[in-house]
């Protein structure tokens, strides 16, 4: 069962850490239908290719490829084992941005399933986020492989920290996409808006030039940019290979549990009006 409307009331009532608890509630309650929306979702994203979930590898690839020859042999960038160097960050950074890219409309382009009565929304931004996570962690493959090939000792210790680190960045992502998909459903310019947004966000972010090219006086923003502590995170992991910072590791657990409290305080005050506008 879908949770009362006298836990919904009381949710609304309270504060975003309440807000945030009944929404796991309900992502658990309906964990059946979660994992049923996550296959079909996986199902239909490369339904009718010749290729099928080969595109998961093919297309990080193939951006690292374009990537590559514009900047580090165009631009003359000169990071050491660049290919491996690009790939550790444009996976995450993939990962991050179909998320916020697909669900700011995951309300909207799941009308079919909102109007539903004890249809749990939440689901959908939800589904997104994990869809993509999965194609993350199925393309983690190749970091291992071009680790290799560049000669990068594996670290087992180093290779600890991946799961907590993804942990973060799903609840970072999810609180993010629940705020998007809510207010996409009244005002939506906003998918327009986070269509430019990432674009910027993204050489904002150290992904394709290393954070040691920032000037000294702008690395504040570094630490003000979720992803480019996120990035930095991963290429410890699989470029260095060595200890995540604990400092950002501590930044971004803030970061993470911020976006998630005020996401699904923000979802849940603009649940009752989908079904009436989508």
């Amino acid at each position: 069962m879908a949770v009362s409307v006298s836990q919904r009331v009381a949710s609304r009532a309270s504060g975003p850490s309440f807000a945030a608890l009944t929404m796991a509630a309900d992502l658990v309650r309906h964990r059946s239908l979660v994992l049923a929306l996550l296959e079909r979702e996986l199902k239909a994203r490369y339904r009718g290719s010749i290729l099928g979930f080969v595109w998961t590898f093919l297309n990080p690839l193939l951006l690292m490829a374009v990537y590559a020859l514009v900047f580090r042999f165009y631009m003359r960038i000169a990071v050491a084992n660049y290919a491996l160097f690009l790939l550790a960050g444009l996976l995450p950074w993939t990962w991050f941005s179909s998320s916020l890219a697909d669900g700011t409309n995951a309300i909207v382009g799941g009308s079919s399933l909102v109007t539903k009565s004890l249809f749990p929304t939440e689901i959908l931004p939800v589904v997104v986020v994990l869809s993509n996570m999965v194609n993350f962690a199925l393309s983690i493959p190749l970091l291992a492989l071009a680790g290799w090939a560049y000669g990068v000792s594996f670290s087992p210790l180093a290779w600890l920290w991946l799961v907590p680190v993804m942990v973060l960045q799903c609840v970072f992502t999810l609180g993010l996409v629940l705020s998007l998909a809510a207010l996409n459903v009244h005002y939506r310019d906003v998918q327009h808006v986070v269509a430019n947004l990432l674009l910027l966000w993204f050489f904002l972010t150290p992904i394709v030039y290393p954070a040691s090219q920032v000037p000294e006086r702008l690395h504040l923003l570094l630490w003000a940019n979720p992803v480019a502590l996120f990035t930095e995170i991963y290429r410890d992991i699989f470029v260095t290979p060595a200890w995540p910072n604990l400092e950002a590791f501590g930044v971004l657990t803030i970061y993470a549990l911020v976006s998630i409290l005020v996401g699904a305080k923000i979802f849940d005050g603009y649940r009752d009006t989908f079904p009436e506008l989508v």
